[in-house]
């Protein structure tokens, strides 16, 4: 509940943010730690940083247009794997930001870059955190995730996926392994 003031306002200042190129240009959001998003350590809760994310995939999908789409076709977000990096702390009050960006994509999935990024003091730049998100629309009505093309298609981009990076490639390895494992226990 502590995130809907952070939602309201990635919503109400979006247009200000202006026009969101995708797959070449990068949300950032700018915030600060508040003592609701501390845990016992004193310092930003693991959790936190996923639902802050959030935001960052929201902004994506507001400045880039693609919201209006999935209003209208009454598609739903859907995160099908998330790795995180904690690398340093955020602390109380400390301002960050986060940075959202479309790596490459496939069929029907997309994968994201989201990095937490310390903004001011002593580690001004330096990454608190680095995380790479799968995910795509899904189209309850048609019961399948949309396809990318036609994603990109409404946004009117043509580009085709860039190849993606070792890193990702062990991501989505490391995804399809534990994807299977699940099958197996079942």
């Amino acid at each position: 509940m502590n995130l809907w003031f952070r939602l309201i306002w990635v919503l109400l200042t979006a247009r200000s943010r202006g026009h969101l190129d995708i797959p070449r240009q990068t949300s950032v959001l700018q915030f600060r730690v508040w003592p609701h998003d501390l845990d016992i350590s004193a310092h930003m809760n693991n959790g936190r940083y996923l639902t802050m994310m959030d935001l960052g995939r929201l902004d994506v999908m507001v400045r880039s247009g693609l919201w209006r789409q999935v209003l209208n076709y009454r598609w739903t977000p859907i995160a099908s794997a998330i790795t995180i990096r904690f690398q340093r702390e955020l602390r109380p009050f400390q301002k960050f930001r986060l940075e959202t960006r479309l790596l490459c994509w496939d069929t029907t999935l997309v994968v994201m870059e989201q990095t937490f990024v310390i903004d001011g003091g002593k580690r001004d730049g330096q990454a608190a955190a680095r995380a790479l998100f799968k995910g795509g629309l899904y189209d309850r009505k048609e019961r399948k995730f949309v396809e990318i093309a036609r994603l990109m298609a409404l946004l009117g981009v043509s580009e085709v996926s860039p190849p993606s990076t070792p890193e990702v490639e062990a991501f989505l390895h490391a995804d399809d392994q534990l994807k299977q494992a699940g099958r197996v226990a079942s």
